[in-house]
């Protein structure tokens, strides 16, 4: 799906298990709720063959009249890189209201490095705020993600959240900050660029954390996300057509979409991913346009507990059954 963090760094340690959920419980309502969307809830049923946590929404149409399939949406689990969505928002409403511009120099150099940047990890010098955002979202680079997050401020991110009427979403000071974090250090300490190489090599700075902590993580229920993209595709969050042109534009640049989604049908979203002291996470929060017209969005999300050799079979599974689910959806209602 997207891009994953390192797995050097992310692998072979033992840490406590995701959030416990109740018993599978779908929930399905809306006018359609009827055998035309059986094929639907058959392909969700692949989700029953996932180990741990499963929580996902899909809602078709436009709030108030949908139709939408749900199980656990409001439980907070963590979601990974699929947060970045709120960073990129956040930018992009700063060019809005005049506070930054996509054309201006953002450094790159060691104080802002992070580990898991396939752009940005061997590059120093200067890149505009543009090609942040695009290695952000498309490459899910952590370094780009860094960069935006301090240009913008994390609090001014979560603001932006909890304005929407978001109150699952949980995200970290800076990726780097996460990762001393989890690797042990204490809470609000950086270990800096050489300490993140540490960490990829296995060096901890005290015992490790769960990714489902609630200090710096990554956390959001499926309710949020869905509420989240009709809100800002709809226009509700960023309002001047140029920026949200520029949303849709990079929102449909992660990689992730296009391996799910129906062929030629236009999908904007970010995925994410981890792999951390046994702990796994497999996310894909976003929506594609039926016909153009008909918004279709979901939320997916698996945490479990599993070594290295279960992640294969268990992405295969997520993967087929949301690209299995879409397709009945476009079927369905396209």
């Amino acid at each position: 799906m997207s891009t994953k963090v390192d797995r050097r760094a992310f692998l072979n340690w033992t840490g406590a298990a995701g959030a416990a959920l109740a018993a599978p419980a779908i929930v399905t309502s809306g006018a359609q709720a009827a055998s035309n969307t059986a094929a639907i809830e058959h392909a969700l049923r692949g989700f029953d063959k996932l180990p741990g946590d499963v929580s996902y929404m899909l809602r078709v149409g436009s709030p108030g009249t949908p139709w939408e399939t749900s199980r656990n949406p409001a439980t907070p689990l963590f979601v990974g890189s699929a947060i970045k969505t709120f960073i990129l928002a956040r930018f992009l409403k700063d060019v809005e209201i005049g506070r930054l511009d996509e054309t201006a120099q953002f450094a790159v150099n060691n104080a802002i490095r992070s580990v898991s940047s396939p752009v940005f990890l061997n590059l120093t010098g200067k890149t505009a705020g543009k090609s942040v955002l695009e290695a952000m979202i498309t490459h899910s680079d952590n370094t780009a993600t860094d960069i935006a997050l301090k240009a913008t401020g994390a609090d001014r991110v979560r603001s932006l959240v909890a304005n929407a009427g978001l109150t699952s979403v949980k995200i970290p000071t800076s990726t780097r900050m996460l990762f001393s974090y989890l690797a042990g250090a204490a809470y609000g300490v950086d270990v800096g660029w050489r300490g993140a190489l540490q960490i990829v090599d296995g060096h901890f700075f005290g015992k490790p954390r769960s990714p489902m902590n609630d200090r710096e993580t990554m956390k959001c229920s499926a309710a949020d996300f869905v509420t989240y993209y009709e809100k800002i595709l709809a226009g509700e969050l960023i309002h001047a057509p140029q920026m949200l042109t520029e949303f849709r534009r990079i929102s449909s640049m992660a990689d992730a979409l296009w391996s799910v989604v129906p062929e030629n049908t236009p999908a904007y979203g970010k995925g994410g991913s981890i792999e951390w002291e046994n702990f796994n996470c497999f996310s894909l929060p976003g929506q594609m346009r039926l016909g153009g017209s008909v918004p279709v969005t979901f939320s997916f999300c698996v945490n479990w507990m599993g070594k290295p050799n279960t992640i294969p079979r268990v992405f295969d599974q997520f993967a087929s059954t949301i690209k299995n689910a879409l397709a009945a959806t476009a079927k369905t209602f396209g």
